[in-house]
């Protein structure tokens, strides 16, 4: 069983637990994908399920046509679409447990080219929406006793015990000093491992990354101009012992850095478990779930449902990972925990609904209500400093961001997805383009929230 304790109380403004998470190998687009411009900057959903729950007609709504309950979320999707700025935009919206159906805004095609609509059934690269799945997997083995939540990392992958840490995070990897501490399974959850990434590194760090071909997820069968290609590491086991080779950005358990701890943690998973990392996630959570459109690659005889992915530049879309020739129908060198999912829309708010539901749906026990308590509550070491980071002010559970009472997280190709707990909402968005940044989709659904809530308390009121 996991200790209550380790559930640290949520901290943070109200800034929704969406962000702008972006796993991809050197062939990814520009990083600017990252930026804190790309994040949330308000209490959208907060505000509108708040507004929701105080109007007699607000759960009927969420039960019913919600494209006409949500005007301006429904004319933004709209717009997007008509204006082929995307293929698709395609919202759900679910209230409670018992909803087991989430109702639907927007829509559009697979592709530009073709006319076949998407649907809940359509298939997405999630990217990081991956890593709160790879977090619940690691939580259910903490709850079973298999792995400690505040347990070194060395326990179970014993070449990680004697890291090293750069002096200068972009400078020589010779100049090292040794860490103060242990990497622990906490660390790995919430960012604060003191690891690189391929998207955040810098200078003969980020050469090390990839010439030892430590990818997350993929992005695409060409060549992307500007970015080198790499050649995955051969196998997650490989991948994780490169890893262990090269020296740390941070001390361990100082500074919330984005990184590529969530696809480390499907090594640790494999290793506790016995089992191989997407097994022991169809097995345990999609399985369970519901989930019978999430997978690591996709099968030839459901390629036909898979969205074409898009590149943007100067405003123009082009294609990015077609869904009739993607490279997500090869299977990847390294299953990546931290980017590497395609899923559905319904599958995924079959995720969000068991994590509604506390570990349950459908009268099936997925994880423990504790596991799920403490998974989504905010797990960031107390000796983290997160000034200046994504998560100053706010908290970070097991791969999610964790603000009050939600917990969600983003992908690099424009998808979304919360649940808020305090509201009984569950809510995902789904789009195919790169970089995320391109379009100011988050703040212009922020401001379609608004609208929407402002226009119900007019109504309420007259």
């Amino acid at each position: 069983m996991i200790d209550p304790r380790a559930a640290l109380p949520h901290t943070g403004d109200e800034n929704p637990p969406f962000g702008d998470s972006s796993p991809m190998t050197t062939a990814a687009v520009d990083s600017a994908i990252l930026s804190r411009r790309a994040l949330f900057r308000g209490s959208s959903l907060l505000a509108a399920g708040a507004a929701l729950s105080g109007l007699p007609f607000g759960r009927a709504l969420l039960a019913h046509d919600v494209s006409e309950s949500w005007p301006n979320v429904a004319a933004m999707a709209n717009r997007y679409v008509s204006e082929r700025k995307v293929a698709n935009m395609f919202l759900t919206f679910g209230w409670g447990t018992q909803e087991d159906h989430a109702h639907t805004v927007g829509g559009g095609t697979l592709s530009l080219a073709k006319p076949a609509p998407v649907d809940e059934n359509s298939l997405f690269r999630i990217y990081s929406m991956s890593k709160p799945i790879t977090g619940m997997a690691t939580m259910i083995l903490i709850d079973e006793g298999k792995l400690g939540l505040d347990q070194p990392l060395h326990d179970i992958l014993p070449a990680f015990r004697d890291m090293r840490v750069l002096v200068d995070p972009e400078g020589p990897l010779e100049d090292t000093v040794p860490a103060d501490r242990p990497i622990t399974i906490r660390q790995l959850l919430t960012h604060t491992a003191g690891l690189g990434y391929q998207i955040i590194s810098k200078g003969p760090l980020l050469a090390a990354y990839n010439e030892n071909g430590l990818v997350g997820g993929r992005v695409s069968r060409m060549p992307i101009p500007g970015f080198p290609p790499v050649t995955p590491a051969p196998g997650l086991e490989a991948w994780a012992d490169r890893l262990a080779g090269l020296p740390l950005m941070y001390q361990p358990a100082t500074k919330w850095s984005y990184s590529c701890s969530i696809d480390l943690l499907g090594r640790v998973i494999e290793v506790a478990s016995g089992m191989e990392f997407e097994a022991f996630l169809k097995q345990r959570i999609f399985e369970p779930c519901g989930m019978n459109s999430t997978w690591m690659q996709v099968p030839q005889s459901e390629a036909y449902r898979l969205t074409d992915n898009y590149g943007i530049v100067a405003g123009n879309a082009f294609p990015l990972d077609p869904g009739v020739n993607s490279i997500y129908l090869d299977p990847p060198e390294v299953p990546a925990g931290g980017g590497g999912l395609v899923s559905s829309p319904k599958d995924y708010d079959r995720f969000l609904r068991m994590l509604l539901g506390y570990g349950k749906i459908d009268g099936v026990r997925v994880m423990s209500e504790e596991a799920v308590r403490v998974g989504t509550s905010n797990l960031l070491p107390a000796s983290v400093d997160t000034t200046g980071s994504w998560m100053e002010g706010q908290g970070h559970g097991a791969g999610g961001r964790s603000v009050d009472q939600t917990f969600g997280w983003g992908g690099a190709a424009g998808t979304l997805a919360a649940v808020d707990y305090g509201l009984k909402l569950r809510s995902t968005l789904f789009t195919q383009y790169m970089p995320a940044e391109a379009y100011p989709v988050r703040d212009e659904f922020l401001a379609a929230l608004e609208k929407d809530i402002a226009a119900m308390r007019a109504k309420q009121a007259a």
